[in-house]
């Protein structure tokens, strides 16, 4: 793939996620998305710690081609002989890489020292899309020194930007409230709501042989999987040998160490909790596809992709009453403040069966047509090209 590269790709989150054979979370398939959709027009990045690595046309499309087979077994080896050979090459000369649009969609590198300065004298113009400001808006969820760490990326984030994508106009507002706090200037910024990869469930394709309820995602204190630990023992007092089961299909994470001990018990008979740790995109379809309904009872998000999937597969969701869900779902899912433990358990009882309830909320989520990665990429790309002035031109080495 040769000819006008107007753009360079940071890849670095795809690396690590690659290196370390983790499952991809919702900011890895933003990551995977605009690789897919740029790759054939952009120059790769590669940053480590404080060290950036921009990589000429050929390497780029190694790396790119690399990162979409997604084969584990030899990564490491592949991939140090690509950065080898891009290291080689610039010897002869750095690729020109002034005055193009820097696409930075997965936060990584925000917090490393000299970003600020090394896109300044670079010549580069940031474009960053940012998910959410949770370590600083909720810092008792996530791990010691990430609000710290988050403050530092969201600051070099509005000092080197000359434009700012936000996944949701709540994940903006908390921005600008951010900055506002800084005393920094606002970037041209666009909302941009997140595309969803169409899925082919089988519902009926007996991937499990008991009614359940499903909640997805990292098992970590913000997801409050607490919640529904708390709540299944009265379902059972209610419902007895009829308790659907409850599944958790998530890697686990932090500061969730009481919901890891209550997982490592003796299940009872009925409304039994099952983990999942690892699990396909087909097979996690089909699991959400044949769910009584999804449950998404989050303390924050950014945005909440797996609310937006669960009704792109025609399943009802239950979540906590967050305006992000308001916005990018509008009526379909039944919004209750986690706070009122009593409604979550009348609404559990309820969607155990063919409910009214239910049905209802069955149809609101087949009448809704969720954007597909191509609404968000035409948005952004517009919105480049109009807001942030003409394309990118080839510039000079730096």
């Amino acid at each position: 793939m040769s000819g006008n590269r107007p753009y360079i790709l940071d890849v670095s989150r795809l690396i690590w996620r690659l290196n370390g054979a983790r499952l991809p979370t919702g900011i890895d398939r933003v990551c995977l998305a605009y690789l897919t959709a740029f790759a054939d027009r952009s120059l790769a990045l590669v940053q480590w710690k404080s060290l950036r690595l921009v990589l000429p046309a050929a390497e780029s499309d190694q790396l790119f081609a690399l990162l979409q087979a997604e084969h584990g077994a030899g990564f490491k080896a592949r991939l140090c002989a690509i950065v080898l050979r891009a290291l080689m090459r610039r010897l002869a000369g750095k690729p020109p890489i002034s005055g193009k649009i820097l696409l930075n969609v997965g936060h990584t590198g925000l917090n490393a020292p000299g970003l600020t300065e090394w896109t300044q004298r670079s010549g580069v113009r940031p474009v960053y899309l940012i998910h959410d400001l949770i370590p600083i808006t909720h810092p008792q969820f996530c791990r010691e020194g990430e609000d710290a760490r988050h403050r530092m990326r969201m600051r070099q984030a509005l000092h080197s930007a000359h434009g700012i994508i936000a996944n949701s106009q709540a994940t903006l507002d908390d921005l600008a409230q951010f900055a506002d706090g800084e005393g920094l200037p606002m970037p041209e910024s666009l909302v941009a709501h997140l595309g969803v990869e169409p899925l082919e469930a089988h519902p009926n394709d007996g991937i499990h042989p008991k009614p359940y309820f499903l909640a997805t995602g990292t098992i970590e204190a913000r997801k409050n999987h607490a919640l529904l630990l708390r709540l299944w023992p009265r379902l059972r007092d209610i419902m007895g040998a009829g308790t659907p089961d409850l599944v958790f299909i998530g890697q686990r994470g932090w500061l969730a160490d009481d919901v890891f001990a209550e997982l490592g018990r003796e299940q009872p008979r009925h409304g039994r909790v099952i983990e999942l740790g690892r699990c396909d995109d087909a097979a996690l379809a089909s699991w959400i596809a044949g769910s009584r309904a999804v449950l998404m009872p989050s303390h924050a998000e950014g945005y909440g992709l797996p609310v937006i999937e669960a009704l792109a597969l025609g399943a009802p969701v239950i979540a906590n009453s967050l305006a992000v869900y308001r916005e990018i779902a509008g009526s379909a899912p039944l919004l209750i403040d986690v706070a009122d433990e009593d409604a979550w358990l009348k609404a559990l009882v309820e969607y155990s069966g063919n409910s009214p309830q239910r049905q209802q909320r069955v149809a609101e989520a087949a009448g809704l047509r969720p954007l597909g990665w191509h609404d968000h990429i035409e948005k952004v790309e517009f919105w480049l090209s109009h807001r942030l002035g003409q394309w990118p031109v080839e510039g000079t080495p730096v």
